[in-house]
């Protein structure tokens, strides 16, 4: 095939795009900025590094990421098998080793025959085939480029970054390992886990809600070219941990510091809160704070993260950060298939759309990618069943109602309802609900799968 498809971003949804059209039988170009120009967030070159985390959620099937990654492997995902390889202890969770995985995936994108990774900053829309894959972090030029694209349909919203702690300056007189509820393969626990008492709670709370915090760059309290007044705002999935402790003494107990499930073992009893750290690299000599995205400037951080038990003397390899995510007015914009419905040779997937969360970008670029090399071909693109996770957030993103549109995870409650259950129930309990929702989408997918032309294509090189 003499045309060419060009995939805008090297990040999770642009690799997994890229590949999946390359399988297809496509010639690729994979445009990635970096490193010759680099975001406030990324410190590397390498395609699929993770920012904000290294957790790519819950791997249980019938929680709403488990279920999409479930799905998402079964469609062949390049970046979940790279996942897999370079996984590190989690619990029930996902997580990576991020280096690793980033190279990893990196690796396999460049050996690819049909991919070609251009290093260059695309700052207008190529008139070919194209998957806008640029992610929350798109540069000025080709934000310019999609507002113009868009009518001016931008939103966007403010993420923040978890600060990461050298391992070995953990106290481990005070912390403990413990997975809740005993759960993951370690019988030690797969997570490390500060406790704080009442008291000591009371006074974090107090400190956290009174820190320094950094100003929003002029560029970010502004609205940019293309981007509708007052629609700035923290994404509700991704708060900083100040703003949620400003929202009640006991915001944080009950969101991100919650013990149940815990045991400190010093006083045999459960804690009154409890920061969780989960490890970020293979060699687990690195630990992210989890649930602690944060814009407090770094000294503040150094000071108040001090006074969580255990991390008084901790050497802080990453602080945490904030930055701006931009997303499309999706309702507006894109049909299911992830195609623009002005111009059905463009696609977008990621964070862009509108779907939330790694294992959505990955999901969303897999879709994509082999919609695009369909469109190429002459094949009518694929729209999944709703009953699954990813068809039912691309229906979402294409259908919801555009003025309270706002960026979505996976969830069960974006799933069709379930018939009622046989017998004498009247009703499932919420376990049952899931694990038969989770059921229903896999076998949905399997029938959907086996209809011709819909399964991945061969792996087989030219």
């Amino acid at each position: 095939m003499a045309e060419e498809l060009s995939v805008i971003g090297g990040g999770l949804a642009g690799s997994e795009a890229a590949w999946q059209a390359a399988e297809a039988g496509v010639p690729v170009r994979l445009y990635e900025m970096r490193p010759a120009a680099m975001t406030e967030a990324h410190v590397s070159g390498d395609c699929a590094e993770l920012v904000c985390s290294n957790s790519l959620g819950s791997d249980v099937v019938d929680r709403p990421s488990g279920l999409l990654k479930a799905e998402t492997r079964r469609l062949g995902s390049l970046l979940l098998e790279c996942a897999d390889a370079t996984a590190v202890p989690a619990g029930s969770a996902l997580a990576v080793d991020r280096e690793a995985f980033a190279a990893r995936v990196t690796a396999r994108l460049s050996e690819h025959p049909r991919i070609t990774l251009d290093r260059r900053e695309v700052t207008e829309l190529p008139a070919g085939p194209t998957v806008i894959a640029s992610g929350p972090l798109t540069s000025e030029a080709l934000s310019d480029a999609l507002a113009d694209l868009s009518g001016d349909d931008h939103l966007f919203f403010f993420d923040a970054i978890s600060p990461i702690v050298v391992g070995e300056s953990i106290d481990m007189e005070i912390a403990f390992r413990q997975s809740r509820w005993d759960r993951g393969d370690d019988a030690a626990g797969d997570y490390i886990n500060c406790p704080l008492d009442r008291d000591e709670y009371a006074a974090f709370v107090e400190a956290l809600v009174n820190a320094e915090r950094i100003p929003l760059r002029s560029f970010e309290q502004a609205l940019e070219s293309g981007v509708k007044a007052g629609m700035h705002r923290f994404f509700e999935g991704c708060l900083p941990v100040e703003i949620i402790a400003a929202r009640g003494h006991d915001a944080l107990a009950y969101g991100p510091l919650r013990p149940v499930g815990l045991t400190d073992p010093r006083t045999q009893r459960r804690p009154y809160a409890c920061v969780q750290l989960r490890q970020d690299n293979l060699a687990a000599t690195l630990y992210n704070l989890v649930g602690f995205q944060t814009n407090l400037t770094f000294a503040e951080q150094r000071r108040v993260f001090g006074m969580i038990p255990g991390l008084g003397a901790a050497e802080w390899e990453r602080f945490g950060q904030m930055h701006r995510n931009t997303f499309l007015a999706a309702p507006r914009l894109l049909e299911p298939t992830l195609q623009f419905r002005a111009r059905t040779d463009l696609l977008c997937a990621g964070q862009l759309t509108g779907i939330e969360g790694y294992a959505g970008n990955i999901a969303s670029g897999l879709l994509a990618g082999r919609n695009a090399a369909r469109v190429m071909q002459g094949r009518a693109p694929l729209v999944l069943p709703r009953e699954t996770m990813l068809g039912a957030l691309c229906h979402y993103i294409a259908r919801a109602e555009p003025t309270a549109f706002q960026p979505m995870k996976s969830n069960m409650g974006l799933l069709p309802e379930l018939p009622p259950p046989g017998g004498r129930r009247k009703k499932r309990g919420k376990r049952e609900r899931a694990a038969a929702h989770a059921e229903r989408a896999l076998a949905a997918l399997d029938a959907f799968l086996a209809e011709p032309g819909t399964a991945p294509a061969s792996t087989a090189r030219p």
